[in-house]
């Protein structure tokens, strides 16, 4: 099963679950379409859109695993 940590580049999740994209949409992160994605991991993302990291990736990780 895919998972996802802080390390893992915003990129690598749109290729492996393109399936999370709205919840990336739901906090405002549009991640998809942003030249960033391609080298920013998911902590950095979190940080610059003011959302606590663990949080969105435990919610990540548990929408993966519900929806692979």
């Amino acid at each position: 099963m895919y998972q996802v940590t802080k390390e893992t580049i915003i990129a690598d999740i749109m290729k492996n679950a393109p399936y999370t994209m709205p919840l990336f949409q739901g906090i405002g992160m549009h991640c998809m379409g942003c030249a960033m994605a391609s080298g920013e991991n998911v902590e950095q993302a979190c940080a610059a859109h003011g959302v606590d990291a663990d949080e969105f990736i435990e919610r990540l990780n548990k929408f993966i695993a519900e929806n692979a």
